[in-house]
């Protein structure tokens, strides 16, 4: 029997209780996908239970290794700082490895297009329509620029124009970008939010888009969401599998 290390998603958490409902979908999702994985979910603020809570339960059960995930989709504050807090105040006979966050990433843009298309959209309508990738925003530099950095790359795919957008922290916000891509003179307009879960910044993002064409859901637990944490989990518990000879 190989060894498997639980794997922990670290999700922001929220007083919108939408949040924590979509989160726990997207786990089921990746639990259906490989039966045979232990994955448990802890958050940060606002929900339970605490990802300090799960990880002084996994120890108390004689787990040794686990693979922290973070929810999320840009490297930001939380990535850098507040999940590493808590991993540093796990129990010591835990082995932790913190994976990579979500983004970017080719699934994600996948997750993104299905979303328009369950809005309506069609790939024969990408080359008339023009897309707002909708951010919630960051304060963090390097986030902003991987936002503008997906946002080029996914127009190189078809689309008439995409232009990021934020709905904090940085501009420009949603109606700008929408008002934007009518002057280019894109037939039609879609926003699609890069964001996993609804929320006070996505329902910011929804009445930024009031003047589109279209607007797609969150990501959500999409299947391509789901794979993808998948993916970081293998590459980050590849070091762990090495060191115990698995």
């Amino acid at each position: 029997m190989s060894h498997k290390p639980v794997l922990l998603v670290v999700a922001h958490g929220s007083r919108d209780p939408r949040h924590a409902a979509t989160v726990h979908a997207l786990v089921r999702r990746v639990r259906s996908l490989r039966p045979g994985l232990r994955v448990e979910t802890g958050f940060l603020d606002f929900n339970i239970p605490s990802a300090h809570g799960v990880l002084e339960s996994l120890a108390a059960e004689g787990v040794r290794d686990v693979v922290a995930l973070p929810l999320l989709l840009t490297r930001a504050f939380h990535a850098k700082a507040d999940i590493p807090a808590v991993l540093r105040d796990a129990p010591s006979q835990l082995r932790i490895r913190q994976a990579e966050v979500l983004g970017p990433s080719p699934l994600l843009l996948s997750a993104l297009e299905r979303r328009l298309y369950e809005a309506g959209l069609t790939p024969a309508d990408k080359s008339s329509t023009g897309v707002v990738l909708a951010s919630a925003g960051s304060s963090d530099p390097e986030a902003i620029a991987v936002i503008a950095a997906i946002a080029r790359e996914w127009r190189h795919t078809g689309w008439c124009a995409v232009r990021p957008a934020f709905a904090s922290a940085s501009l420009p916000r949603t109606e700008n970008a929408v008002r934007e891509l009518r002057a280019l003179g894109c037939k039609r307009v879609a926003v699609a939010p890069y964001v996993l879960a609804p929320g006070f910044l996505p329902d910011r993002i929804a009445r930024g888009a009031a003047e589109a064409d279209v607007l797609a859901d969150v990501l959500g637990p999409a299947p391509e969401v789901a794979q993808l944490l998948l993916e970081r989990y293998d590459t980050a518990r590849a070091p762990i599998l090495a060191a115990i000879g698995a």
